[in-house]
């Protein structure tokens, strides 16, 4: 189900402006839904996050902790687009101030970019394109961070190899979302 994937990326990736320590880092999407989903993904960015003072109404998104937090997105876009990656929504500070940034996506990365083998820690949201599992965990156990990983089956006896197979300290199955405000955490 792409758009829950969608959905639950959003959730995952932009909360807190990405500043959360299970915040998704990567997205890797099978070949067969990419483009499908790399749309969808732009279209509800642009349409449900807005850049703002967190006491103003309708905002999603605020300053990231500090200008060099803002630098080192910059310099995982940098990397990534000198590589081959394309921005496809975002990609820059916001007018708003400068420790604010766009919400920003990007497609054609591969696991040789910063972005993919550091954890970023701001609004960045790498798509990585795979054709199989074990391709997919391949590229999932391949960084050296892993504190919590995301991903969407409807089949039960993958969700049950995926979830042993990846290693994270943390699985959300269908869900963006693995902490709760009723429970604690951290």
């Amino acid at each position: 189900d792409v758009d829950k994937a969608v959905a639950g990326a959003l959730i995952s990736k932009y909360r807190n402006s990405g500043q959360t320590c299970v915040c998704a880092n990567r997205f890797l999407v099978q070949k067969g839904i990419h483009d499908e989903f790399v749309k969808k993904f732009a279209q509800t960015i642009q349409r449900e996050l807005r850049i703002g003072h967190g006491f103003d109404e309708g905002t999603t998104q605020g300053p990231l902790i500090n200008e060099r937090a803002v630098e080192k997105v910059e310099s995982h876009i940098d990397d990534a687009v000198s590589q081959g990656a394309s921005i496809v929504t975002g990609g820059k500070r916001h007018s708003f101030g400068k420790n604010f940034f766009e919400p920003t996506l990007l497609c054609n990365v591969s696991t040789s970019m910063l972005c993919t083998q550091e954890e970023t820690f701001g609004p960045l949201a790498p798509v990585i394109k795979f054709d199989t599992e074990e391709e997919a965990l391949a590229i999932a156990n391949s960084a050296n961070v892993g504190l919590a990983g995301y991903f969407y089956s409807q089949d039960p006896a993958q969700i049950w190899r995926v979830a042993e197979k990846l290693e994270v300290g943390m699985v959300g199955v269908n869900e963006g979302l693995l902490s709760s405000v009723e429970c604690p955490f951290g």
